[in-house]
């Protein structure tokens, strides 16, 4: 089936609605800010009155994209969130499948009587929830996507350099710079493309990625030294952090994000995980090799799911009886994926 096909409604939905809110997921990263603020840009760029409202903050990292200031966080203002997601003609659900992942403010959403246009990449979107879908697991990214929808909405009129940073930004991050989810053409025709509206890839790379704080690198180095485990017969290895981990190294959004990946880098590892100890569960993100299915993983065991190879989930019990699970399951895990 043709993705693009309801275009023509999407532009016309746009183009009738006075009030429209973009949404993403709670713990935003680099491909939800970078796809919700192009879409922001671009909106505004059409003369719409539009809204980011995140459920919660983002990483320090990404507050140099123009057009992310303007975010509304939902878990400082909720009722001032609500208020605009109840007066919205029309809700942009971004880089996320499910209503769950919006935490708080589900139920808003829900509730509301505006036109609900899912914009996504990830598996199995929960496609009773919305009204109008555009949903592609072949896209690198959100904002891979995002930028094929724009450039069919008003082909006279792209992308400004601001939108073109922010899809850069998120297409990056998705694809850890281009080393995995990105073995498509496409992707790399349509950064092309974004180079030639005026985007410079070496300073979106060092804002992302040579801004960590000392506490941060610090932080990365205890997960190292302090709290990686590995299997090798089982080709498996993971780390964790503790509540008191994250007290101790000054934690802000974004210092974890991409820490799992180290555990992956290990020669010979084929599946790795990165247990969070929150304040009402443990967040797990799951990273794997080649045909290992972390998604299956994740939403058979831990109320979660995402992509084959990138996957996140949840635990509601305590972080020793989390990693205590994990373990007993990997040697099945490991014979049913054949690695």
């Amino acid at each position: 089936m043709d993705i693009f096909q309801h275009i023509p409604k999407l532009k016309s939905l746009i183009e009738q609605s006075e009030r429209i809110v973009i949404l993403t997921h709670y713990n935003p990263d680099g491909d939800a800010i970078g796809s919700s603020v192009a879409w922001y840009n671009y909106l505004q760029s059409l003369g719409k009155d539009s809204q980011i409202i995140l459920p919660n903050d983002f990483p320090q990292n990404l507050k140099w994209i123009k057009g992310s200031e303007t975010a509304l966080l939902a878990n400082q203002n909720m009722e001032k969130a609500e208020a605009f997601i109840t007066h919205a003609n029309l809700l942009i659900c971004n880089d996320f499948q499910s209503l769950s992942r919006i935490d708080k403010l589900e139920d808003s959403v829900r509730k509301s009587e505006a036109i609900k246009v899912l914009v996504d990449h990830h598996i199995e979107p929960d496609v009773e929830q919305f009204d109008l879908i555009f949903s592609n697991t072949e896209s690198s990214s959100t904002a891979e996507l995002l930028f094929e929808l724009i450039t069919r909405l008003t082909p006279e009129k792209p992308v400004d350099t601001a939108a073109a940073e922010a899809i850069y930004a998120g297409i990056m991050t998705d694809t850890g710079s281009f080393s995995y989810s990105c073995n498509h053409k496409r992707t790399f025709e349509i950064v092309a493309k974004l180079i030639d509206f005026g985007i410079d890839t070496r300073r979106i790379h060092e804002e992302v990625y040579n801004t960590f704080s000392e506490d941060r690198m610090r932080l990365l180095g205890h997960c190292l030294t302090n709290r990686l485990t590995v299997f090798p017969e089982l080709a498996t290895a993971y780390m964790y952090l503790t509540k008191e981990d994250l007290r101790d190294f000054r934690y802000v959004p974004g210092d974890t994000e991409g820490v799992v990946n180290y555990a992956l880098s290990i020669k010979d590892i084929k599946f790795a995980a990165f247990f969070i100890e929150r304040e009402n569960r443990i967040r797990i993100s799951f990273r794997s090799q080649g045909d290992i299915d972390c998604n299956e993983f994740a939403k058979t065991y831990f109320n979660g799911g995402g992509h084959r190879n990138a996957s996140g989930g949840n635990s509601f019990e305590n972080i020793q009886e989390t990693i205590q699970k994990f373990e007993k399951l990997l040697s099945e895990f490991k014979q049913k994926n054949n690695f």
